[in-house]
């Protein structure tokens, strides 16, 4: 029976290189419509009037930068993508939470949860204890458990500082403003479960000039 904490299979070369350059050399031109050897046909008829080359851009720049990430933190503990994000959640902004406040963030189902919180605990990663009520859990790091939470932040920020690398001062300035915006426009309300900010070091928004845009608009549309 498969690991179901095992990280998947890799994607591609998280740092481009050979199989990077493959991977460009292999993809088909369909922009001239024609019918490539591969059997892959050209552009699609117009379906969606505001669906451009920026949306289709994006599209590509999202899924890349999804698939390096989720491999890179899930190689740098060995365990599955929801495991890496649940150290990095319980090492940046989850103040002994509970299982149910984790399984929230990380949008699994209660059994599901609870399995990867006994997979963490006999890793020893994280430790249960106590809640405040004294009927619920509360969950903890191990010394073990920062380290390998320290490992998956490493790893995520170096493929995403491997993605801005191409980017001048300026241009990373518009794009952060740009990328905040469309952040801001993708955000849901109270209540909503696999949260965005799940794998984010958060004292990096938080100790510069703007702060979190989410924890910003939150507040503008929330706050009583």
């Amino acid at each position: 029976m498969p690991d179901p904490d095992a990280p998947r299979p890799r994607s591609g070369d998280p740092g481009g290189g050979a199989a990077a350059s493959a991977e460009a050399a292999a993809s088909p031109d369909l922009g001239s419509g024609e019918l490539g050897s591969g059997g892959l046909a050209g552009p699609a008829a117009d379906i969606h009037g505001s669906f451009d080359r920026a949306a289709n851009i994006f599209g590509a720049l999202s899924l890349v930068i999804a698939d390096r990430a989720a491999d890179a933190v899930a190689e740098a503990t060995g365990r599955s993508e929801s495991a890496a994000a649940a150290l990095s959640a319980l090492l940046h902004f989850l103040d002994r939470p509970s299982v149910e406040l984790l399984r929230q963030v990380l949008g699994l189902t209660p059994s599901g949860t609870v399995r990867l919180v006994d997979r963490l605990e006999q890793a020893g990663y994280v430790r249960r204890g106590t809640g405040m009520d004294r009927r619920t859990t509360a969950l903890t790091l191990t010394e073990q458990g920062r380290r390998a939470a320290m490992a998956v932040s490493e790893a995520r920020a170096a493929v995403l500082a491997g993605a801005l690398a191409g980017l001048d001062q300026a241009e990373r300035e518009t794009f952060e403003q740009l990328a905040a915006k469309v952040l801001v426009g993708m955000m849901r309300g109270p209540g909503a479960v696999r949260w965005i900010c799940r794998l984010c070091d958060i004292g990096v928004c938080r100790g510069t000039e703007g702060g979190c845009p989410l924890g910003n608009a939150a507040r503008r549309r929330y706050a009583p």
